[in-house]
């Protein structure tokens, strides 16, 4: 029996002009090449563009969408799973994946960092939120330069599939 693939989240602004176009794009096609499966909130910004990566390599996609219409998908989305939770929707991308990258990103990208963190998910951002909270007892965010910094490290994070 092969071991399961890897879900990695990709989690970033929706913001359709994002500057993060390519940085999504390179770590979308990053995580297929590591035979891993994108998921994510399946519209548009960083989500789209990571999705087109993976796309872009062969790879298969998940859109975990807060509303109640699959259609809304993004168009490189394979899997569009129409959550109808709006932002509780993060809860489930966070607890779904077995890592997290987070590229930018606004409060929608917050909750899903500390989501992740506190279900004991690697997570790694580029270019996202700090936490410099004094005596904190948080988990750390390592943040990584670019998209084979990240990949590396989550996937060294997250150990062999079972």
């Amino acid at each position: 029996m092969s071991p399961r693939r890897r879900l990695v989240a990709v989690c970033g602004e929706s913001d359709p002009q994002t500057s993060l176009a390519d940085l999504a794009f390179e770590l979308g096609r990053g995580i297929v090449e590591r035979n891993a499966v994108l998921v994510c909130g399946g519209l548009t910004g960083v989500m789209e563009h990571a999705a087109r990566g993976a796309r872009a390599a062969g790879g298969l996609t998940i859109g975990l969408l807060p509303g109640e219409d699959p259609d809304d998908a993004n168009e490189y989305i394979d899997i569009a799973i129409a959550t109808g939770l709006g932002h509780a929707r993060n809860a489930i991308l966070a607890r779904t994946a077995d890592g997290v990258v987070a590229l930018g990103g606004g409060l929608g990208t917050l909750s899903e960092i500390a989501l992740a963190l506190r279900n004991r998910r690697p997570t790694i951002g580029i270019k996202t939120w700090r936490f410099d909270r004094e005596n904190r007892s948080e988990p750390e965010l390592p943040i990584a330069e670019n998209a084979t910094e990240a990949l590396d490290w989550l996937f060294a994070q997250m150990g062999r599939p079972s």
